[in-house]
Order: C-alpha cells, then structure tokens, then sequence
C-alpha cells in the first residue's frame, strides 16, 4: 500500500489520463469505423476503394508503426498538435480499422430485402444505410465492439512511450523513485482492470438490453 500513498497524486493522475485517451479514442474509432463501414458498402466504387485500402493497409501494420508516423510523421509535414492528440489519432484511427470490419459483418446480418423495400419507397443509399441497415446491425455487434474497445484500452498504453503521461507511463517515474517494480505494475494493472471490467460490464447492459428491444 505504500507504493499507492506515497505515489497516489502520480498513478491518479495517470489512470485519468488514460480514461480520456479510452473515451477519446473510442469516440474517434466508432465514429471513423462506422463511416468506413458506409464506405466499404457504398454503391459509389471509389468509397468502397479507399475503405478497403484503409482496412487492409492498418490492420496489417503495427500499431506502435502506425504511432511512429503520426507522431513523426505529421510534424515532417508541418502538422503540430500534442502528443495526446497524436495518440488519440493514431490509436483510433487503428481500431477504427477493426471497428469497420465489425460493423460490416453486422451490415451482412440485415435481410437485403429490407434495403430492398427501402429503395423501392424513394430512400437513398444514405437514408437506408443510417435509418434502416445501421440501427439493426450495431445492435447484432455490440459484443464484438465491446471487445474491441476492450483492447483499444490497452493498445493506448503504447502512448506512454511517446511522451503521454498515462496509467502506464507513469511506471517510469516510480521506478525512478526506488519503487518497487512488482507492485508498480500490480498497481497500474489494478487500474486497467478497474476500466476494462466496467467497460466490459456497461457493453453487457447494453447487449442485454438490446437483445430485449429486438
């Protein structure tokens, strides 16, 4: 316990960190997901080009490559913003890759008689994807995104390594204090598992609830 209370500022400091990374990168991975499905199913063959170079170029690169671009890459090209940022698009930009495949497969679950039905009534492809494909098919692929998600949370600590003083980064410091190196990392992987539990808990709620609406 001594290692919490001597260094509580520190590993609190951290843990809150990498929940705004959690929150950050998730909202940028399920939106950015979402799209590239879209685009993956677009009637329009240039959207369904870049959807699929997307999804094959970044699930097959490392993410700590991927991290190495953004966040040397973008400032070769006079692009600047902090290194949280940096995570935060590189991290989400990569689980949006994933993201994408998921919702795909739940956009394959919806009968194409209802997309069908739904052209026949005057609908473009944007109205029948977001009004009526969509809606039905996040519900059938909560759990896969909750997994996903899940893992986006343990893919951020790689940020540590650039600088973003998150849960994990702050190990570095500790250790530097005299710590004790074994109860440093209980104690960050404590806070991973407080995150991942909850989130795993919240996406169960919301598949449970879910499965009733249907």
């Amino acid at each position: 316990m001594n290692v919490l209370s001597d260094n509580w500022d520190l590993i609190r400091d951290g843990f809150f960190t990498t929940l705004e990374l959690t929150v950050l990168c998730g909202l940028v991975a399920l939106v950015g997901g979402t799209l590239l499905a879209a685009c993956r199913v677009s009637p329009v063959p240039p959207l369904r080009w870049f959807g699929t170079a997307y999804v094959n170029v970044v699930r097959n690169t490392p993410l700590t490559l991927i991290m190495l671009v953004v966040g040397l890459g973008f400032p070769k090209l006079n692009i600047h913003f902090s290194f949280i940022t940096f995570a935060v698009i590189a991290v989400g930009g990569y689980t949006a890759a994933f993201i994408c495949e998921a919702v795909r497969s739940g956009i394959n679950t919806v009968p194409i008689g209802q997309a069908e039905a739904a052209r026949s009534l005057g609908m473009s492809f944007t109205q029948v994807l977001t009004l009526v494909v969509l809606p039905q098919a996040l519900r059938a692929v909560v759990p896969p995104i909750g997994s996903l998600l899940i893992a986006m949370v343990r893919n951020s600590a790689i940020a540590s390594a650039f600088n973003v003083h998150d849960l994990f980064g702050t190990s570095a410091e500790m250790v530097e204090n005299g710590e004790n190196v074994l109860l440093i990392f209980l104690w960050i992987a404590i806070g991973y598992l407080l995150i991942t539990l909850t989130m795993s808990a919240l996406f169960a709620a919301l598949e449970k609830k879910l499965a009733v609406a249907r």
